[in-house]
């Protein structure tokens, strides 16, 4: 298999990521399987085949089961919205096709757990679309902290700061409606955050949280495309059901403590995507703004050096480098795509299954749904709970 036939459910936001990401692929990782390009599905005909033309796919189509029924694909991608996730999904497993899925997996844990079923049933290569794990500052984070050099992990603070909602009469867009998104930042967001925990120190034992929405209603879109909308003047108000922002703390199984806080009401952050790591040795400071860049701080430097250090992961002993620039010559957000996709030819290639993969994102669906039981009942809930 030298080719990977590619069907994609979804083509705005991130069908563009995710086109940009099988078109440069082959060029800077000539070993991949390399992406074809075949069919694209969307509701809106006339959407679609602009969109086609655009991206680059050969051919569009607004029946999705018509899609995952094809002989002539191997791989479905779905990015469309997240109530659409378990149907298509569990038809594409049913039809052994391999599957990609963007976060959050599901609405919920027990359709997420379902789909997970569904995807091993088949036996077919499954992952999930937790794209900041491929960033090389964060590869190398991991690095440090498994080869020891951090020590004994004590803290994992995080934070993804937005504020592309804070205009009280910004329309209500389809991520504030709890029936298609699941939930608001917490899920958007939020899950970005659980995942780079999970990638990064373990998995979480327990959490207790808080929550608000901070405005109740808006008026009703007229266009919607990626994070922008349009509404009349006069447009009848819809009420927002998902939260506005969303607080936890969470101790982990090996005894680290967490703090998490996604929110679209933070003035003056665009895209603020944080974590910081304190061990007994050292820590990590990253900030997805500045992607390129991990800080780093060891104790074994001397006392007249001690400091944060800012390292730019560029250079070829970095994760995915090698394949892109001369060192300092950065990558950007949609590079994050390309190193998920190459994880999953490699994966289809060797016939392993990828990481994240549908486990990753069914554990990262309990502590959402756990957090979100903790905010109702006004305790700590144990994710062993869920």
């Amino acid at each position: 298999m030298k080719q990977l036939r590619i069907g994609m459910i979804g083509y705005k936001f991130m069908g563009k990521a995710h086109s940009n990401a099988y078109r440069s692929l082959p060029m800077f990782f000539p070993q991949a399987l390399k992406p074809q390009m075949s069919v694209i599905c969307g509701r809106n005909e006339e959407a679609l085949q602009e969109a086609a033309g655009q991206l680059g796919w050969s051919e569009g189509v607004t029946d999705w089961k018509e899609l995952v029924s094809r002989s002539d694909i191997d791989l479905i991608d779905i990015n469309a919205p997240s109530n659409a996730h378990k149907e298509i999904a569990l038809a594409a497993a049913a039809a052994g096709k391999h599957i990609f899925c963007e976060k959050p997996l599901a609405l919920n844990l027990a359709d997420s757990r379902e789909m997970l079923q569904a995807a091993e049933a088949a036996g077919i290569v499954h992952m999930v679309g937790f794209n900041y794990r491929f960033s090389p500052a964060v590869r190398l984070a991991k690095r440090l902290i498994e080869s020891g050099r951090l020590g004994k992990i004590y803290h994992f603070r995080a934070w993804f700061l937005q504020d592309w909602i804070l205009d009280p009469e910004f329309p209500l867009v389809w991520r504030l409606q709890k029936e298609i998104a699941g939930s608001g930042s917490h899920g958007d967001l939020g899950a970005h955050l659980i995942d780079l925990a999970h990638f990064l120190v373990g998995d979480v034992q327990e959490v207790i949280g808080m929550s608000e929405t901070f405005v109740k209603e808006r008026p009703l879109a007229t266009e919607m495309t990626g994070l922008s909308a349009r509404a009349s003047k006069d447009a009848p108000r819809g009420a927002v059901t998902v939260d506005d922002a969303t607080l936890f703390l969470a101790r982990f199984a090996n005894g680290t403590l967490g703090s998490f806080e996604a929110t679209r009401f933070a003035a003056g952050h665009r895209s603020t995507n944080s974590f910081e790591i304190n061990g007994s040795l050292g820590s990590v400071k990253f900030d997805f703004e500045r992607m390129n860049e991990l800080e780093v701080y060891l104790t074994s430097d001397d006392e007249d050096v001690q400091g944060f250090r800012r390292v730019l992961a560029t250079d070829p002993a970095h994760d995915y480098a090698e394949a892109w620039w001369p060192p300092g010559h950065t990558i950007g957000f949609e590079h994050t795509f390309i190193h998920e996709m190459l994880e999953l030819s490699d994966a289809i290639a060797e016939g392993r299954q990828p990481e994240p993969n549908f486990r990753d994102g069914v554990k990262c669906q309990a502590v959402l749904e756990a957090v979100e039981r903790s905010i109702e009942e006004r305790r700590w809930v144990p994710i062993s709970e869920m």
